[in-house]
């Protein structure tokens, strides 16, 4: 359902040459089947002449409901069609989950506030 919202609202938003929303959830220590954590890979013309930071701005615009209740983690890639084609078409690939910050004197995980 969350994917399937992000995916209208992007396509409706950029009109992309090319969308690709992939769930990431399941690397992540989240319930199976959860909807949380999401790479996006969006291709459109919209983008020419932008900043990355006016491009991420404004797919975080497009998104600002599902990113105030659902989103968790939101891995952002926005190309012209021209920026595309010089990564020979290729999506980027997520590192894998590190499992937050850990104590390895205790092995407890820690906050970014601790």
């Amino acid at each position: 359902m969350v994917q399937m919202n992000i995916e209208q609202k992007l396509s409706a938003a950029f009109s992309p040459i090319f969308l690709h929303v992939m769930n990431e959830s399941h690397m992540h220590n989240v319930p199976i089947g959860s909807e949380s954590h999401f790479n996006v890979t969006i291709v459109s013309e919209c983008f020419v002449s932008q900043s990355l930071l006016a491009r991420h701005c404004a797919v975080h615009q497009s998104l600002a409901e599902e990113l105030k209740n659902d989103i968790h983690a939101l891995a952002i890639h926005t190309y012209t069609e021209r920026e595309w084609h010089t990564l020979n078409n290729q999506l980027p690939v997520s590192p894998p989950c590190c499992g937050g910050f850990t104590d390895k004197r205790k092995g407890s995980k820690k906050s970014v506030s601790d």
